[in-house]
């Protein structure tokens, strides 16, 4: 279930985000603008739980705010650093975010699925 705001992506973009929908254990990929609002948002077709818009939009909101916050730590840190990327895994998911100036690349993948057998 694609959901696309009426910004246009260039067709390597949309290869790029359906290569990743396919690997094992990920379940949605979300990509927003820098005000946390959906741009994309895919979700892997064989899942039964697929996230809904709203609940993609949900994430947005509650990881860009996150983002905010890891942001001001690194660069409190070291005002020379900035944040590239940062990984949660909790009991049920592995959320893995990649912001940028303009977007935000959120991918939300079931960890059990992607370890070690």
């Amino acid at each position: 279930a694609k959901t696309f705001a009426h910004t246009t992506m260039s067709s390597e973009v949309e290869e790029t985000m359906r290569r990743i929908i396919k690997h094992a254990g990920v379940q949605d990929v979300i990509i927003t603008d820098k005000e946390a609002k959906l741009i994309y948002h895919d979700s892997a077709k064989e899942k039964k739980n697929s996230m809904s818009t709203k609940d993609a939009q949900k994430y947005a909101s509650n990881l860009a705010q996150l983002t905010t916050q890891a942001r001001s730590v690194v660069r409190d840190l070291d005002p020379q650093n900035d944040l590239s990327f940062f990984r949660i895994r909790s009991k049920k998911h592995e959320i893995m975010v990649a912001p940028d100036k303009d977007f935000m690349l959120m991918v939300i993948q079931n960890p059990s699925a992607t370890e070690e057998k």
